[in-house]
């Protein structure tokens, strides 16, 4: 499998947003409304769909279900503890933390579902869109809550109104409920997501700048060094403790090695962090994906 093929199309998206607004008319202030539009239209539509239209059949899919819940407590408690760490703690800003803290534990779906279905077909694609299901709305809130604790915001409040939590929880009732997208609206909602995909991989390429990088290289390198090493040795070893199948197991080993989302980016410039600084990370953990990937279905399968 090419995983420098599939991960190119948002790399370049990203560089393209980059160039842009670094070199065009079309500078950060454009820029801002566009995240603005990502925020709070195109990226909860696209969850919404994402997580809608495809039945979430979990008691199949149990053993799966608990190897991922225990994956992402895992990425989380891991990602959160750094500032805490006696080797650490005087080099991690607890503001830069807060912002960044969610690159080590969130996941880039887009991706995820394209290499599920060459994976291992059809099936595949359920089991990655079950742990999708499962697992956005515990990364969403995780991600919410130290930039909340942080700027001593309302955490209640903040998960009330952040629009990704509010589309994940309608999108998981309405597939509960059995509620299906009309086929008329279908094209419609395939539009947006795929406008959300560009513009968000874009707007993250606009707020970058490396130069933010040098202000937290302890804390990119831990958080990086936990999504695309640690969380696939620890999916490695939760796939054997569950004696998951073949496909769960290539599965899973896929889900940890996924370059963070791209909306890590748009969520901490909303919120009145350091953008730029996520934004780099989100790049670079695009990259780096090219490498957990074949180490995780290659190495460790």
């Amino acid at each position: 499998m090419n995983y420098v093929q599939l991960l190119l199309p948002d790399f370049s998206l990203i560089l393209c947003g980059y160039l842009v607004c670094r070199y065009t008319a079309l500078n950060r202030k454009v820029w801002e409304q566009v995240e603005s539009l990502v925020y709070f239209f195109l990226f909860p539509v696209l969850l919404f769909h994402s997580i809608v239209r495809t039945p979430l059949d979990l008691q199949a899919a149990s053993h799966l279900i608990m190897a991922g819940l225990l994956l992402g407590l895992s990425s989380i408690g891991l990602s959160y503890v750094l500032p805490k760490l006696p080797f650490l703690r005087q080099h991690i800003d607890t503001r830069l933390h807060a912002a960044s803290a969610q690159v080590a534990f969130r996941f880039n779906s887009f991706i995820a579902l394209a290499l599920a279905e060459r994976i291992a077909g059809p099936q595949a694609l359920l089991l990655i869109a079950v742990l999708i299901g499962v697992c956005v709305p515990m990364f969403n809130v995780a991600a919410v809550w130290p930039m909340a604790r942080h700027s001593e915001r309302n955490f209640g409040r903040e998960l009330v109104r952040n629009p990704l939590i509010v589309a994940t929880v309608f999108g998981l009732l309405a597939n509960t409920a059995g509620l299906h997208i009309p086929s008329w609206a279908e094209p419609t909602l395939q539009r947006i997501g795929a406008a959300s995909l560009a513009l968000g991989l874009m707007a993250a390429g606009a707020g970058m700048e490396f130069g933010h990088l040098l202000k937290g290289k302890a804390l990119a390198v831990s958080l990086l060094t936990i999504r695309h090493l640690i969380t696939p040795l620890i999916a490695y070893g939760l796939a054997r403790t569950f004696a998951l199948d073949n496909t769960q197991t290539s599965v899973l080993l896929a889900f940890s090695a996924l370059p963070t989302a791209s909306s890590c980016y748009v969520l901490a410039a909303r919120m009145g962090y350091n953008g730029p600084f996520v934004a780099a990370m989100v790049t670079l953990s695009t990259v780096l994906g090219v490498f957990s990937l074949p180490f995780a279905l290659g190495v460790l399968r």
